[in-house]
């Protein structure tokens, strides 16, 4: 099936050259063959003679620029980890000739360290996440938080099957290729425990002692999740005067599919703890997504007081939002909310759950998830 992308890549290129971030099968090569097929050269390092003549003779990038400058096209290097090099002769026919790329890839590591930290500039970055709930028509929630949005896998009829060919045929050779990992049943082990712990604060001598391994080595093994795309961190928000925040990172996997997958979660009940953690993951990506695509700075946090009051996502200091997978929503389930309201410092607090009513509670706002989606993707909500 296909989707239609919220991304505008051709809206994008207008302005300057770009790389284009995102786990791999987040549909980065489709969307391009779609949206750009007559207006770029496309040169795709996954295909093994191309890679091949690419790696023996860089400068046939520069070749390349010449002949799509002057027929007014871009040139679009697809999976540019695979030869970072490349990256100094898209520089030159940025610089000589004012040529345009678009850079894609599934892992930034590779090019921080091999190539020209990232052109200095003269590309800005886009990140393209799983499908997003507009994208998909009559959009399934339990379906999405069980297996995930990979395009090839939501709308596949054996989405474990996928899920799994996933994760052994991609994932763990990605970040095997990193080249930094020398003990893959260790970093297997590691695997799994991280997606049982997405959502929550790293502990990072808990995860130790769950994977036998030293804590110096899971922070390392974590930095890569993050930078193979697999997996994000959002960042407290630690501004409150009257109660002191925690400073420890929240560490989500990249899509609820490959959570469950990696954790081995057999099924996913409704009434469970585990629902209510894949909804508030949804909730994380479709928050991340939202502020990629539209171009936004405002940071994506959490708040957690010292003393345990927590609000589950915080939007600069302008929306604050806690997410819920209750049916009905009481006084409790805004504590954090209306702790944090004390601290007068959002124009915003909202509560996203599965109450079909929405209505103010004092200062908080109550919304369906339904309510907040559609909102959220009008641009009715002030992040």
């Amino acid at each position: 099936m296909e989707y239609a992308r919220i991304l505008d890549l051709d809206n994008l290129l207008k302005q300057k050259s770009f790389f284009l971030f995102g786990p791999r099968s987040t549909g980065k090569s489709f969307l391009i063959r779609k949206q750009l097929a007559d207006k770029s050269v496309i040169i795709n390092l996954l295909d093994g003679e191309t890679y091949l003549r690419y790696s023996a003779e860089p400068s046939l990038i520069h070749k390349t620029a010449e002949m799509a400058v002057k027929e007014n096209k871009i040139v679009v290097i697809d999976e540019i980890q695979k030869i970072p090099m490349l990256l100094d002769q898209a520089h030159l026919a940025i610089e000589e000739m004012r040529a345009k790329f678009l850079l894609t890839g599934s892992s930034a590591r590779k090019l921080k360290r091999g190539g020209v930290n990232l052109l200095a500039g003269r590309a800005w970055e886009a990140r393209m996440f799983p499908l997003v709930w507009p994208e998909i028509p009559d959009f399934d929630l339990e379906r999405y938080l069980r297996y995930g949005g990979l395009p090839q896998v939501y709308s596949s009829p054996a989405p474990e099957e996928e899920l799994s060919a996933y994760v052994n045929t991609y994932l763990k050779e990605e970040i095997a290729e990193e080249g930094v990992i020398r003990k893959m049943p260790q970093f297997a082990r590691f695997l799994k425990v991280a997606a049982l712990c997405s959502g929550e604060i790293i502990n990072y001598s808990a995860i130790s002692s769950d994977c036998a391994v030293a804590a110096s080595t899971v922070r390392e093994y974590f930095s890569i999740l993050e930078h193979t795309l697999t997996g994000f961190t959002v960042e407290p928000w630690t501004e409150s005067k009257k109660r002191k925040a925690i400073t420890t990172a929240k560490f989500y996997m990249f899509d609820t599919g490959v959570a469950h997958i990696l954790s081995g979660t057999e099924h996913l009940e409704r009434n469970s703890n585990l629902f209510g953690k894949s909804f508030e993951q949804w909730i994380a990506m479709e928050l991340r997504a939202y502020l990629s695509y539209r171009r936004a700075q405002t940071p994506l946090c959490y708040w957690r007081s010292v003393n345990g009051q927590e609000v589950d996502f915080v939007i600069g200091n302008k929306c604050a939002i806690e997410v819920k997978s209750a049916k009905k929503i009481g006084a409790k389930d805004l504590r954090g909310l209306n702790a944090l309201a004390e601290e007068k410092s959002h124009t915003s607090y909202i509560c996203i759950s599965h109450d079909p009513v929405e209505r103010r509670e004092g200062i908080v706002w109550c919304m369906p998830w339904q309510i907040f989606m559609k909102r959220l993707w009008s641009d009715g909500i002030a992040v």
